[in-house]
């Protein structure tokens, strides 16, 4: 799927939905590779003065948006919104052009994806679903993680143009396969992360110092990533190491569960990981990171 030819492709027309933390990366990196990017405009954005600058266009239509690109990124929260954007009464699939591409970047439900995936193809276009792993530090270097489920032929045409924001890009199946891979790896990133906070919530309890917890895990089996991200919080009280609100966590918790039910998948584990969740968010709301997990498990 590398060829010279494909990364010689010439600039396209873009359309970004999503103009958010892990969006607002994405469209600086658009519109730095040499892309035509338009947003839509909308209140869940970050400030967009830098990128209107570097000259990415903005309209307040997503219907008008995706009349006139080659590819539509969506970058929202989840399912719900999704389907609003592209299937609402207002919605992008009434102005989509046939050969046009639907990148989903959004964590969703599968089986939405692959309903959204088949009125997109019954209107001529064509779609992946390509969910991220990473941070928004990573996003704005262009250097995601992207977990693409659909046609390898499809992906092949877009590689040039995902490469402009993302360093490993994996294609994981057919369309849904990419939203199911995202949401085991949340389940696991985020259900390892709740592991060690209810851990460290016990430790202060049991009177071992936080410095202690952390430096004994380094060495053993607790070592990883999910540490690392863990380990400012219970050192120094920041949640720089993971922007994760409660509210999205519990979110994919929810879609991971959703999954695992309909297959009869054993989740157990996932249902307790979520159930913590409900606690944080009852405890502090929902906007608090997952991270002051630690301080509404000592409550």
């Amino acid at each position: 799927m590398n060829t010279n030819a494909q990364e010689a492709q010439a600039p396209r027309r873009v359309g970004l939905v999503g103009v958010g933390l892990m969006g607002s990366g994405i469209a600086q990196n658009i519109v730095k590779h040499g892309h035509k990017l338009t947003i839509l405009d909308h209140p869940g954005n970050q400030p967009v003065g830098a990128l209107l600058a570097a000259g990415a266009t903005a309209v307040s239509d997503v219907t008008a948006l995706a009349a006139d690109v080659d590819v539509l990124i969506l970058c929202v929260t989840g399912t719900p919104q999704v389907e609003a954007v592209m299937l609402g009464e207002k919605g992008a699939l009434a102005s989509l052009r046939p050969g046009t591409v639907v990148i989903d970047c959004s964590t969703a439900v599968p089986d939405s994806t692959t309903k959204v995936a088949q009125a997109v193809q019954a209107k001529g276009g064509k779609f992946l679903d390509a969910p991220m792993t990473r941070t928004a530090k990573e996003a704005a270097e262009g250097r995601l993680n992207l977990l693409v489920g659909g046609d390898a032929e499809v992906l092949a045409s877009c590689l040039p143009l995902l490469r402009c924001f993302a360093e490993n890009i994996t294609h994981v199946g057919g369309i849904g396969a990419g939203h199911a891979m995202k949401l085991l790896h949340n389940f696991v990133s985020l259900g390892t992360v709740a592991l060690l906070c209810e851990a460290a919530a016990c430790a202060e309890r049991a009177g071992v110092a936080p410095d202690v917890f952390v430096d004994v895990l380094a060495k053993g089996g607790g070592n990883g990533v999910a540490l690392e991200r863990v380990k400012p919080k219970l050192l120094t009280g920041s949640t720089d190491s993971l922007k994760f609100s409660m509210a999205n966590a519990k979110k994919d918790l929810g879609y991971y569960n959703d999954m695992a039910q309909q297959s009869s998948a054993s989740h157990g584990i996932a249902e307790a990981v979520e159930k913590l969740l409900t606690h944080g968010i009852d405890t502090f709301g929902p906007d608090r990171m997952v991270l002051d997990l630690v301080e509404a498990l000592k409550k």
